[in-house]
């Protein structure tokens, strides 16, 4: 007879029992996973606003500096999805705030508003798109093809596209006179702001593209080990061209967003943009050294941002005050990640 024929009930029902695993870990994985940081994210935000309040008084809880909140995260928000693909690609991208700007001058220079005068103002927005797509694929080229580092290529894209920017301006301001364009972005839909909208929308459509499509897995795999990915059959360089032209498309929506709010086209636009949807990327739960990253989180990490720098404005502290603020929520937030990131690998 053998030996599972002849070992007794008793000794065979404990064995079992031994190799069942605990429950236990379970719900330490389920604290650790997205929805307790966005658990986190969400109480780290009703804080802020509860410190607003008792700051500011009414001035901070009414509905008009709501919306002024919500308007002003629209622009970065966008900024910060595209920058959320990037990073958890296992790139990074410096040259954010500069596509922007290169991107609202190009669409507002006298040529291409007569041409929207002419014919539609979509002339403008689509001009504003291709120079951002176009900025983000040469940064892409670049990185995946010229085998440059994310951050000397970006940050290369940086310095050419601000100055670009300034030259095709002549480093003055340019004034969007066409009024459909101005009416259209600048309107509200149900009592909420059109760019709040336009960012709800490429929030939604990123998180479907990053968590419900072969897109949004590859990029995990690239993020998480390139090597690996492509001897899984992912061609890495293509794909790692397609999240920066994602990332420039991002910018220069972002650019209609900020030409609309402030009916100007300038080289001073998107200034320190960078530091912004970076700090909103990591706190939101992305890894910066990619593999991991969350829209939701993302969008919870533009909205603290936003409403730190709105409780800072209300109550007269300087933007330096917001910048220091700024950085070291940063390095929190990266310590906090290496933490978490070692307990899981010690589990």
């Amino acid at each position: 007879m053998s030996d599972d024929i002849a070992r007794p009930p008793e000794q065979t029902a404990s064995s079992q029992a031994t190799v069942t695993p605990p429950a236990a870990p379970r719900s330490r994985g389920l604290l650790r996973g997205g929805a307790g940081r966005n658990v986190g994210l969400v109480v780290a935000l009703v804080l802020l606003c509860i410190v607003g309040i008792v700051t500011a008084g009414d001035t901070f809880a009414t509905g008009a500096n709501v919306l002024t909140i919500l308007r002003l995260a629209a622009v970065i928000g966008v900024v910060s999805i595209g920058m959320t693909f990037v990073i958890t690609g296992g790139g990074i991208d410096l040259s954010v705030g500069a596509m922007v700007a290169l991107a609202s001058v190009w669409a507002t220079t006298l040529a291409t508003q007569q041409m929207a005068a002419d014919f539609h103002w979509i002339f403008m927005v689509t001009t504003a798109l291709v120079v951002g797509s176009a900025c983000g694929l040469v940064n892409g080229v670049l990185i995946a093809y010229g085998k440059i580092v994310p951050f000397i290529a970006t940050l290369a894209m940086l310095a050419a596209a601000r100055g670009l920017a300034e030259i095709i301006a002549d480093r003055k301001t340019q004034i969007i006179s066409v009024n459909a364009f101005v009416d259209f972005f600048g309107g509200s839909l149900i009592g909420v702001p059109v760019l709040v909208w336009i960012f709800v929308l490429v929030a939604a459509a990123g998180w479907v593209l990053l968590n419900r499509t072969t897109f949004g897995r590859r990029t995990f795999a690239v993020g998480g080990n390139a090597e690996a990915a492509r001897l899984a059959g992912i061609k890495v360089q293509r794909h790692t061209v397609a999240l920066y032209v994602l990332c420039g498309l991002c910018c220069g929506i972002a650019a209609v967003m900020l030409m609309a709010r402030t009916t100007t086209g300038s080289a001073t636009h998107g200034q320190l943009y960078e530091l912004d949807a970076i700090a909103a990327v990591v706190i939101g739960g992305t890894l910066l050294s990619g593999g991991r990253g969350t829209i939701v989180g993302t969008v919870f990490g533009v909205l603290i941002f936003t409403t730190l720098n709105n409780v800072f404005t209300l109550n007269n502290l300087s933007i330096s005050a917001q910048s220091v603020a700024k950085g070291l929520i940063i390095v929190i937030a990266v310590l906090l990640q290496q933490r978490l990131a070692a307990r899981t690998l010690n589990t």
